[in-house]
């Protein structure tokens, strides 16, 4: 039985995997590494968090994004923004050689037994584990307006479910949003010959602004310092210190994950909306239907006007919800008896431990406990350490099932020959 199966591959379950098997932990890790961020953006797109900013997490800290791009001849710099496809390759570098293997198979269920967790991964196999960690990122968590839903995918689909936009070319294409995915699609699109507009349901666009200067005068760096997560003391405590962010009131942390670093455009793609893009603001949709020639949506315009617009398909760039009931692969018996927040997210403890024993959460899912730097990989390293630590402290403690009662417990089934590694 492994002391860790790690359930994930991108930053938060390659960073945890590493500080795991560096504290000597006998760890398993699930999942095609950085599959977000290889299968799921669309190629030409750009990091917009800083380089400094976007490292994945290895104990001594040698396998940072910077020493990735020291070694492929490629400049790191401030405010100059990162490929997504030199990320990917910098995250399966760091997986290479940071992170012990990993089996790149889907684990399609985790479920509890006396002692531990049984996971089960697509092609029938059962992995035996005394905790676990989930690192699922953001596909799980995949919000389409209620509007929308039940479309066919040839007519809408969400931002996440393209890892190109070739098929939209010369094409009539809607994207709803005012973040930086709808605005970045819709740049795309807009540069490879697609006939393309923006709905944005505010009445205007945000605009990161360019960021300072690394090397400022002193009195400028107090007044606002850099942070990963944008200058500024409010994000430099977001990003830097999330074990204070949790001792928030349950209310203000729910408020502030609901709300902070809300939509916005980088800087760098600002030009390249304005000069090619349609803007519709303060347009909300309220009904759509399919039509012969794709989609009909209704429209609720500034001062209440309504309207309608047709298109051939909608790209819905509306970002996540992480909840409990979106957990699917968790056995009910788990699911059900996790805590949650206002927001339908499992709590978490002080090491991410959630409120099943032994049962550890990681990234976007953790936001409402932890702070609004677990929405970006700048979260990873704070996160896999105090993960770590947990699972540490939870293996001395004894089996991950004590406390729960028995008979939410699924009983440890005969193996058969070669059925179960550990």
């Amino acid at each position: 039985m492994y002391d860790l199966l790690v359930v994930g591959a991108g930053p938060y379950g390659l960073s945890i995997a590493s500080h795991a098997a560096a504290a000597g932990l006998n760890v398993r890790v699930f999942g095609r590494p950085m599959a977000s961020w290889r299968d799921h953006m669309p190629r030409g797109m750009f990091l917009k968090s800083e380089p400094w900013a976007s490292n994945l997490s290895d104990p001594e800290g040698r396998w940072g994004l910077g020493a990735y791009c020291a070694s492929r001849g490629v400049a790191a710099g401030h405010g100059q923004p990162i490929p997504l496809d030199m990320f990917s390759e910098y995250g399966l570098w760091f997986a290479r050689n940071a992170a012990p293997p990993v089996d790149e198979r889907t684990v399609t269920r985790v479920a509890p037994l006396i002692g531990g967790f049984r996971a089960t991964t697509e092609d029938g196999e059962t992995v035996r584990g005394r905790t676990v960690a989930l690192a699922v990122g953001v596909l799980p968590f995949v919000e389409i307006p209620a509007a929308l839903r039940g479309l066919s995918p040839d007519l809408v689909s969400h931002s996440s479910h393209h890892a190109g936009l070739d098929r939209f070319r010369d094409r009539d294409v809607t994207v709803i949003g005012g973040g930086q995915a709808a605005l970045e699609t819709a740049a795309i699109l807009a540069e490879q010959g697609s006939r393309v507009r923006v709905l944005v349901r505010a009445d205007r666009l945000y605009w990161n602004e360019v960021p300072p200067p690394w090397e400022r005068p002193w009195w400028q760096s107090v007044r606002s310092p850099h942070s990963g997560l944008g200058p500024g003391w409010r994000n430099w405590f977001y990003s830097e210190r999330p074990g204070l962010y949790r001792r928030l009131a349950e209310p203000t942390r729910a408020r502030i994950a609901a709300t902070a670093l809300g939509p916005a455009g980088a800087w760098w793609v600002r030009e390249r909306v304005e000069s090619g893009v349609e803007v519709l603001l303060g347009r909300e949709v309220t009904a759509a239907r399919a039509t012969a020639g794709g989609v009909r949506l209704d429209t609720a315009g500034p001062g209440g006007g309504m309207g309608t617009l047709e298109t051939e398909h909608v790209i819905a760039a509306t970002g996540f919800k992480a909840t409990r009931e979106r957990l699917g692969l968790l056995a009910g018996e788990v699911r059900s008896t996790l805590v949650t927040g206002a927001d339908g997210a499992p709590e978490v403890g002080r090491d991410f431990e959630s409120s099943y024993p032994g049962l550890f959460l990681a990234g976007l899912i953790t936001a409402a406990g932890f702070g609004p730097a677990m929405r970006f990989v700048h979260g990873a390293t704070f996160t896999a350490g105090t993960l770590v630590h947990g699972v540490r402290r939870r293996l001395r403690s004894g089996p991950a099932g004590w406390g729960v009662p028995a008979g939410r417990r699924e009983p440890e089934p005969a193996p058969a020959p070669d059925a179960v590694r550990s």
